[in-house]
């Protein structure tokens, strides 16, 4: 137990703990393919690794308030615009005989969930040295021990048990009738620009670590370990807030038998998604809070607030996360549209038709702007 233990709920838990699964009557079964999780005695989905994992979670957060006095750390879903194309544009597409931009959004996100597998990887710093204050029965010091594995798991499976990936495979297969092939998902991702081209869909964790290196805010003073670890989670929590829009969108056009195929099973798939999403939202707002409220200490000795390191950090992601990244996906999605009506009689037609429906036009300019209300 932590030194500063207010309460009496467990604080410290083993990995073997945090990676247990309820006991399921019924398993998942997504496109062929065991996934993980599974339905209760009711007919409810519940998400894996969420006995013990929850549990903590929520210990910890009271724990945290209870010692610091703060809130947790947040920002709302409605800081984020909507998913581009939305559902109206979506189902003009789709009426009109035009399904590879939804297919190509559905396999963009099942690859980039794949690359959650990574985060088992990360380097983690010895808090103890970094910080001040104790570390003890906190989320910070059960990364490793649990938390970002069971992350992995959930998004790109386990073993021979299936994960977001294939279930956001499953989703676009069942509802599109599987519409590709590997090597045609390969030169999808490279046109999308995920992956390098001739890379076959791979990426390079050596390059984006030499990235981050010369893209760092904080001082030198501070262990790039930390800046790294803080940058990784800011991001992933940008990206698990943000998606939540994805899957409102996938859920709804994927659940009407009038767009797609498998009479709302794709849309429930990502219903399960969504609610296994949410303990990584929870867990990666509590590290980061524990990490703002304690005292950081520099190799020189020097004494940082923790509120410091993370601030520059956080306002970076996040314009990063509504500028930049925002405007290269809107640029992503816009090639994806024009690629999949090049040719058409209607073409023109049809793009001014999609554009009317959107929250978001291109200036002349070729700058994104926000359309007027009409």
């Amino acid at each position: 137990m932590s030194a500063t233990h207010t309460g009496t709920a467990q604080l410290d838990y083993t990995e073997a703990e945090l990676l247990a699964t309820h006991d399921i009557a019924e398993p998942l079964i997504a496109g062929g393919v065991r996934c993980h999780g599974g339905f209760d005695e009711t007919g409810a989905y519940v998400s894996p690794r969420t006995k013990n994992r929850w549990p903590a979670i929520e210990a910890w957060q009271a724990e945290h308030t209870a010692t610091f006095g703060t809130d947790l750390l947040d920002v709302p879903l409605e800081t984020w615009p909507e998913h581009y194309p939305n559902v109206p544009q979506t189902r003009l597409l789709l009426q009109r005989g035009v399904p590879e931009p939804a297919i190509s959004t559905l396999t963009r996100i099942g690859t980039v969930e794949g690359f959650g597998a990574l985060i088992r990887h990360s380097v983690i710093p010895d808090f103890g040295t970094i910080f001040d204050e104790d570390t003890r029965g906190t989320a910070l010091t059960h990364l490793g021990g649990g938390l970002y594995e069971a992350h992995a798991r959930d998004e790109a499976g386990y073993e021979d048990e299936g994960g977001h990936k294939q279930m956001w495979f499953a989703a676009r297969d069942v509802a599109f009738e599987s519409p590709v092939t590997e090597d045609e998902t390969a030169v999808m991702l490279e046109r999308m620009g995920i992956a390098a081209a001739g890379s076959g869909g791979k990426i390079d964790p050596a390059r984006l670590r030499a990235q981050a290196l010369a893209n760092r805010v904080l001082p030198d003073d501070i262990d790039f370990d930390l800046e790294a670890l803080l940058t990784r989670m800011i991001g992933l929590l940008f990206i698990e807030i943000s998606a939540f829009h994805a899957f409102s969108w996938a859920e709804t056009v994927l659940a009407d038998p009038d767009l797609v195929a498998g009479e709302g099973e794709a849309g429930r798939l990502v219903s399960y998604i969504r609610a296994d999403e949410s303990p990584h939202v929870a867990y990666l707002k509590t590290v980061l809070t524990e990490v703002r409220d304690r005292t950081v200490v520099g190799a020189s000795g020097r004494r940082y607030a923790g509120r410091d390191i993370v601030g520059p950090i956080w306002d970076r992601g996040l314009e990063n996360s509504l500028g930049v990244r925002r405007n290269e996906q809107l640029d992503t999605m816009r090639r994806e549209v024009e690629h999949a009506v090049r040719g058409r009689a209607d073409q023109a037609d049809l793009l001014a038709e999609f554009d009317a429906l959107g929250s978001v036009r291109r200036a002349a300019t070729g700058d994104w702007v926000v359309r007027a209300a009409s």
